[in-house]
């Protein structure tokens, strides 16, 4: 179990981080949802150029902490405060995320499998609290 444990740490590592790093140097295919998001939601605060380059930090961050299985807790609520966020398109833009009633466009797709990466984030941290009180049980 540990092993599967260290390969969800490492997938969520590597999909936040990859995803993030994308955003920070202005890369990232998802961009343009980013942007029509931010414009409903932040238009007067900060530049768009900001905001993007700071989620996708957050988004490399995330990836970051769930390499550390101290932080596992702190990990999966970041992780659970971003799927909010990365939910907001499926009800704020529904033009770019459904094409008809239960069919999502491909971004839509992609949001919606988020719900996966929610599982796995339980899935650790349950393991690590059996972990926990295991180990606390044998002291």
């Amino acid at each position: 179990m540990k092993k599967l444990v260290l390969l969800g740490r490492v997938s969520l590592f590597v999909i936040f981080f990859w995803f993030g790093i994308l955003k920070v140097i202005g890369i990232s295919p998802a961009e343009p949802l980013v942007h029509n998001l931010f414009d409903q939601l932040f238009p007067e605060i900060i530049s768009f150029q900001i905001f993007n380059r700071l989620f996708g930090a957050f988004e490399c961050f995330i990836g970051i902490i769930w390499l550390v299985p101290g932080l596992t807790r702190f990990s999966l609520y970041i992780l659970l405060f971003h799927m909010v966020l990365t939910f907001l398109p499926e009800l704020l833009l529904p033009e770019d995320t459904w094409q008809m009633w239960l069919t999502p466009t491909l971004i839509g797709q992609y949001i919606i499998k988020n719900l996966a990466l929610i599982s796995l984030g339980l899935l650790i941290y349950k393991q690590t609290e059996v972990e926990k009180l295991a180990f606390v049980r044998i002291s």
